[in-house]
């Protein structure tokens, strides 16, 4: 069996004393991590450690590309599929990913929603998408303009789900969480949104978009999902093919027209709330509607 000790002795040494790897070492790391060659002891050692340290973007980028070599990559279509990470669900606010997704693919683009649970007392986005009578795929194959598909995690990378557990075993946020939200599932032009939940975040994974060169939508989300507060309009920033695009400044404070949320966070709630927002009986919150703008303008420059 293969060993990532050498690696841990350089990111294990605490806060203050940790040495950062470059882009190849993190990649070939993080390639045993994901092929499962190296000990469960191991593993924990290395998430321990880099939830101490924190990554850098360059060891960011290069966990996207052992990643990329993983995954079982959505081929590419006419029209750049968006991107949609789903992994934190619902814990005060319902999770509106699903709609942002058909507001989208109502507007001619593929939609990918990938995700999966990550812990047991939150409304995750599978959920919602059931009570839509929007099942996951089975296999992957090709997202038709105007079509939003879920693609579970463990269908696209088998191992960055089993990392992604590990948070259950040790009850701490590894380098996948954070992966997750940054990685390309496409073979061909992509729009990926992600969002931060702390302003300091934005800081490096806009420099991992840049690293990569990828063509994305970056702004802070609802309790960690990509979706715009409904309650705010939040700064936006663009990124095309790894280039800054300042889209949207955003506003301080809370909106004077608030949306009309669904009582409760539970799926079925959040599945009518979302239908009669498409059909046009609640308003789509404006938040949302220059989100779904700025991504159709994302699109059309990829």
């Amino acid at each position: 069996m293969a060993s990532i000790s050498h690696y841990i002795r350089e990111i294990g040494r605490g806060k203050q004393g940790a040495r950062s790897l470059g882009r190849e070492q993190a990649a070939d790391l993080f390639a045993q991590v994901l092929d499962g060659a190296v000990t469960d002891l191991e593993i924990g050692a290395f998430c321990l450690a880099m939830r101490i340290k924190g990554e850098t973007p360059q060891e960011m980028a290069g966990f996207l590309d052992a990643t990329a070599a993983r995954t079982a990559l959505v081929p590419a279509g006419a029209q750049p599929l968006v991107v949609l990470p789903s992994y934190n669900g619902a814990r005060k606010l319902p999770v509106l990913t699903p709609l942002l997704g058909l507001l989208l693919a109502r507007r001619g683009l593929p939609v990918a929603i990938h995700g999966t649970s990550t812990e047991s007392r939150r409304v995750f986005v599978d959920e919602v998408l059931t009570a839509l009578d929007l099942e996951p795929r089975r296999h992957v194959a090709e997202v038709a303009p105007g079509e939003l598909a879920f693609f579970p995690t463990e269908l696209l990378c088998p191992g960055l789900k089993r990392l992604l557990d590990v948070r259950r075993v040790v009850g701490l946020r590894n380098s996948a969480h954070s992966l997750v939200k940054l990685m390309n599932p496409s073979a061909g032009r992509a729009v990926i949104v992600s969002s931060y939940t702390h302003p300091e975040y934005a800081v490096s994974m806009a420099e991992v978009f840049k690293l990569v060169g990828a063509t994305a939508l970056l702004l802070r989300g609802t309790e960690g999902e990509v979706v715009a507060d409904a309650r705010r309009l939040p700064q936006m920033d663009g990124f095309v093919r790894g280039e800054h695009v300042p889209l949207e400044p955003g506003r301080k404070g809370t909106l004077t027209d608030l949306p009309d949320w669904p009582e409760g966070t539970d799926a079925g709630a959040t599945a009518t709330y979302i239908r009669e927002v498409l059909d046009g009986r609640r308003p789509t919150p404006q938040a949302l509607r220059v989100q779904v703008e700025h991504i159709l303008r994302l699109a059309l420059a990829s």
